[in-house]
């Protein structure tokens, strides 16, 4: 499943765009409401989803993504739940890789090696861990190498170059640079520190570049598109989910194919 992953970064750069990669959350408003707003996201044309885990302190997320936890959790999602969505969504759309993200509480609880190959087994193609940093690679990474599912790591803007070698080490699918630092949707980073800072990880891997945080209009993806080789867009879309409920899919579609399209007609710029 991995190789979709690789396959959807391959297919936006022969395109001349940046991927569209979006997130939403597993079980928000419910989990038989999540797979119409994953295909709905598909259809709209993004590249790669993110499908949150909920967890009762998501640490690196601001309000609105706080608020679609609770309302999974509300729910009574569970990470069989999670796992379920994603197999569907695996079982109906086949060429949009699927990425785990959230936390390791949730994901370590029955082990490494049996969440690593539930996940694979679901048809997912990478994981992001958000509170576990490299040096605690052997925690869960192993298992998820062993299972053929991409360790997905995150650099934000106090990731110095003496800490890149260590972030990078053992790192696959994408890298993912988190523009602010600060919580998800609440701030956006200068458009000068985003092209500094992705042209510094850039000169230090092969691995993509994916930005994310604080990205939350077409205008926006599409400054970012000029330089990344992917964009993350989640809580204006987690908004939607938030004000529409079962019914957001339309407009979950609506807005992930304004980005798309922002992102089909930005220029990228000659790295």
């Amino acid at each position: 499943m991995s190789v979709r992953l690789d396959r959807a970064f391959a297919r936006a750069r022969e395109e001349g765009r940046a991927a569209l990669v979006c997130f939403v959350t597993a079980g928000d408003p419910s989990p038989a409401a999540t797979l119409p707003i994953l295909e709905a996201i598909a259809d709209g044309g993004a590249d790669v989803i993110e499908l949150g885990m909920p967890f009762t302190d998501p640490m690196a997320d601001g309000p609105a993504i706080q608020a679609a936890n609770l309302r999974s959790l509300g729910a009574r999602t569970t990470t069989a739940d999670v796992l379920r969505i994603a197999a569907q969504f695996d079982a109906t759309v086949h060429d949009v890789p699927l990425v785990l993200m959230g936390y390791a509480n949730p994901m370590l609880r029955r082990g490494a090696d049996w969440f690593a190959a539930a996940a694979a087994s679901s048809g997912v193609s990478g994981v992001i861990c958000v509170d576990l940093p490299p040096e605690e690679d052997e925690a869960l990474g192993p298992a998820l190498r062993t299972a053929g599912v991409h360790p997905i790591r995150l650099a934000t803007p106090t990731t110095d170059a003496a800490r890149l070698p260590r972030v990078l080490d053992g790192a696959s699918g994408f890298l993912y640079y988190v523009s602010v630092a600060g919580v998800t949707g609440v701030q956006q980073a200068a458009g000068a520190s985003i092209d500094a800072a992705v042209a510094q990880l850039k000169a230090a891997t092969d691995l993509p570049v994916a930005v994310g945080f604080g990205i939350r209009t077409p205008e926006q993806a599409a400054a970012v598109a000029q330089v990344a080789d992917g964009v993350v867009v989640g809580s204006a879309i987690v908004e939607l989910i938030g004000r529409h409920g079962a019914d957001a899919p339309a407009a979950v579609r609506n807005f992930v194919r304004q980005l798309a399209d922002a992102l089909a007609s930005a220029r990228k710029v000659p790295a």
